[in-house]
């Protein structure tokens, strides 16, 4: 079974005969155990192209120390990885399918050889808090590297890590000061392996900052780069499972798609036509499990709130099974998409976008005059709806139009985002009126679902001989709590509409 660490840690040069200062006086260091002498062996697996590195992912068998087998590095923020680790099977087998698949959205079945051996002779260094607890290791390592696939000529280096095993920012911000105020210089990189295949080209040059002059193209092309790289990234988390990765790969999808739909003269829509309608099928495959953890949530909430009159038979047991049921079968369903020839076939069509997009007429045009007119259609899009929808005698032809009306809200406000780098304040004022929007027409949607989940409960035990009374309480509940937002919604697009939000539209 997979074990997994958050990895919070600085590297260092450091030369063959640099001096270590003394980290025992570090803040909240009352001692220092060791040095403990340790050799570690350690192969790297990657596909041929580099394609884990350049997306700053390490795949590897150790032997040695006290944490041997497959280790799994992924990014998870600033000087922090999250490392998954199984236990080593007998030498030559090959990667273990549970790491495999997640960083399939890298690899796509591109297979994962050996690509470096690296040694390690370490001396390792812990600092010890008042109660006895660990606070970090320091690792001064000599190393000996190997690049696959000739095995030629090793390469040597030294390096220091500074690990935290208990203590906090401040220790490590400390010890960032010590070590450099010696000598020591902080590394480009985050793995050993980036210097043993540093002869290779790694990654892409990254794009020049936008300016003022950015072409609409830039300004687009940048924003689906981000929201691809999100995509792929949320991948590993979805297949386990991690709180709010689905909403959080979903949102990447809608945005994704969002930007096709909006800047078609931007991004030629005729050609992107397939992969939009793709992503709308990952967003709806994920959809399913994002509904079925908020339709959780709050039928937990409601049961919670309930008075004990108002509970008769078995209903929470019933409302649980049903939940913890939705669940696993809407996430069986994303994780089989996931696993997929057609997903695969998605992120490749993705990549090709990313690298090259088959650019529309305004692409060249100068983003600041040619962006906002794109936004104002979305913009113009969701006043049609709400004007329809907001006059509408309380029933299923407004909850309609509300819901018809928050998806265009949604798509106005990815258009704002997408275009804030270059148009500053008053996209970004723009934005948020209408997240403001699409938040309470969002909320007003999951009464009208739920509504529909206790019709279906209510129904169902009453075929199974039981009372369907507490069914009934809830969908009173959200009745009530749908009414109440139909009215908030009205304000907050009141609101939003005003003509100080959108003055910068054309």
């Amino acid at each position: 079974m997979a074990v997994s660490v958050i990895e919070t840690e600085c590297k260092y040069e450091a030369d063959p005969e640099a001096t270590l200062p003394e980290l025992g006086t570090l803040p909240g260091a009352t001692a220092v155990q060791g040095p403990e002498l340790q050799e570690l062996v350690a192969r790297y697996y990657d596909t041929a192209d580099l394609r884990l590195l350049r997306a700053g992912i390490t795949l590897r068998r150790r032997t040695g120390g006290d944490d041997a087998g497959w280790h799994l590095k992924l990014p998870c923020g600033r000087d922090s990885r999250e490392e998954i680790r199984l236990p080593a099977a007998r030498r030559g087998r090959p990667v273990p399918a549970e790491l495999a698949d997640l960083v399939r959205a890298r690899t796509r079945g591109a297979p994962l050889i050996p690509v470096a051996e690296i040694t390690t002779r370490r001396q390792l260094t812990t600092l010890v808090g008042r109660d006895g607890q660990s606070l970090a290791a320091v690792a001064d390592d000599r190393v000996e590297a190997v690049p696959a696939p000739d095995w030629g000529p090793p390469v040597q280096w030294r390096e220091i890590e500074v690990e935290l095993t208990g203590g906090d920012g401040t220790l490590l911000a400390a010890a960032d000061r010590m070590l450099r105020d010696c000598g020591l210089r902080r590394s480009a990189r985050s793995a050993k392996l980036e210097r043993v295949l540093g002869g290779r080209p790694l990654a892409p040059a990254r794009p020049a900052a936008l300016g003022p002059s950015a072409s609409a193209g830039d300004v687009i092309g940048a924003y689906l780069r981000d929201q691809a790289e999100m995509l792929v990234s949320l991948d590993p988390q979805v297949r386990r499972a991690r709180p709010d990765s689905v909403h959080q790969m979903r949102v990447a999808c809608r945005r994704l798609r969002s930007a096709l739909r909006s800047f078609g003269t931007v991004v030629s829509r005729p050609q992107t036509d397939h992969l939009a309608a793709e992503l709308r099928w990952l967003s709806g495959v994920l959809g399913a499990a994002r509904d079925a953890e908020v339709q959780a949530e709050r039928l937990a909430a409601h049961l919670s709130q309930a008075g004990s009159e108002e509970l008769i038979g078995p209903v929470q047991a019933q409302i649980q099974a049903h939940a913890a049921g939705a669940r696993a079968a809407s996430m069986t369903a994303a994780v089989e998409a996931l696993t997929s020839v057609r997903y695969d076939a998605l992120l490749s069509e993705l990549e090709q976008l990313v690298d090259g997009f088959p650019a529309g007429p305004a692409a060249r045009d100068r983003a600041r005059t040619a962006l906002p007119a794109q936004v104002a259609r979305s913009y113009r899009k969701t006043s049609r709806r709400m004007r329809a929808a907001l006059p509408e005698p309380p029933g299923r032809s407004r909850e309609l139009g509300l819901h018809q009306a928050r998806k265009a809200a949604k798509q106005a406000r990815y258009a704002a985002e997408a275009v804030t780098p270059v148009l500053g304040r008053d996209a970004a004022r723009f934005a948020r009126q209408m997240k403001k929007v699409q938040t309470v027409l969002g909320d007003h949607q999951d009464t009208v679902v739920g509504r529909q989940l206790a019709q279906r409960l209510g129904v169902a035990a009453q075929q199974a001989g039981q009372s369907a009374f507490s069914y009934g309480v809830l969908y009173g509940r959200d009745a009530c709590e749908g009414a109440r937002l139909q009215s908030k919604a009205a304000r907050a697009w009141r609101k939003a509409a005003r003509r100080r939000y959108r003055r910068w539209l054309r």
